[in-house]
């Protein structure tokens, strides 16, 4: 099943209780609110399909995992509510992940950069490339990652965090990431990376529901909040994004990548 968006799709697949979820956007696979509505659609779907065991959640193309939130739909929000709109969409889909009742593994082929990050820190079981390098880029731009951090800082702790959101356009090597427990697993080349996701999955497909749940509900425990918490955050956002500073530095961005 693809669902289009504007140039981009999240599609999705069930095989021998796998259920792969894709999602491409041209623009680096960075993500306007259709694409996350889509993705969030997607994974709520997998995870109550009773054919699904497990889900795989990847992108498509071949360099980035995900730019983060797209700059077309930042520079074109001009209320706080139309920006807590937006920035809701990061907060459906990362809470979406935490109560699918499924384990997600998520293959992390390329760098991963402010949402993105939130991503592989809201899948369980994040298995990358060498080359998968992360970047919190938000407060450059005049905003934080306050949606995206709750995720991020419980994989990798707060100092962690503070460190990679703080020196907001410093990357992070794959290493990195690795070490400060973002990624489960670092792999040389994609073939090896994606013959450990399909030995995993089809570990985990073959394993008890039931069992995988109860271990997930213990994994998530003490982010019940977060139904609250990642809302308010996103108000933040969506009043900060308002700002002039963050018309300029968006409007900077957006002519270097047209230059």
């Amino acid at each position: 099943m693809i669902q289009e968006v504007k140039g981009g799709y999240v599609q999705s697949e069930i095989h021998k209780g796998v259920a792969t979820i894709e999602f491409f956007h041209p623009q680096s696979n960075s993500l306007p609110g259709k694409l996350l509505d889509e993705l969030a659609k997607e994974i709520l779907y997998a995870g109550n399909n009773a054919e699904v065991r497990v889900i795989v959640l990847r992108s498509g193309g071949e360099k980035v995992f995900c730019a983060g939130a797209s700059f077309d739909e930042l520079s074109a929000i001009r209320t706080s509510e139309q920006g807590f709109a937006f920035f809701s969409g990061f907060a459906n889909v990362i809470n979406t992940m935490r109560k699918a009742p499924k384990l997600i593994i998520g293959r992390i082929h390329g760098k991963c950069v402010g949402g993105g990050v939130g991503l592989a820190a809201a899948v369980d079981y994040a298995i990358a490339v060498e080359g998968a390098e992360v970047k919190l880029s938000e407060l450059s731009v005049g905003i934080g990652p306050f949606v995206v951090g709750p995720a991020v800082e419980r994989k990798i702790g707060l100092s962690s965090f503070s460190q990679i959101a703080i020196d907001a356009g410093m990357w992070r090597n794959a290493d990195w990431a690795r070490r400060k427990g973002l990624f489960a697993e670092l792999h040389p080349n994609v073939e090896s990376m994606d013959e450990s996701i399909e030995r995993l999955a089809a570990t985990l497909a073959a394993s008890s529901p039931e069992a995988m749940t109860e271990m997930k509900k213990v994994l998530w425990r003490g982010t019940e909040n977060w139904d609250t918490l990642l809302y308010e955050r996103a108000t933040i956002s969506g009043r900060l994004i308002l700002s002039e500073f963050s018309r300029a530095a968006i409007d900077q961005f957006k002519s270097k990548v047209k230059a």
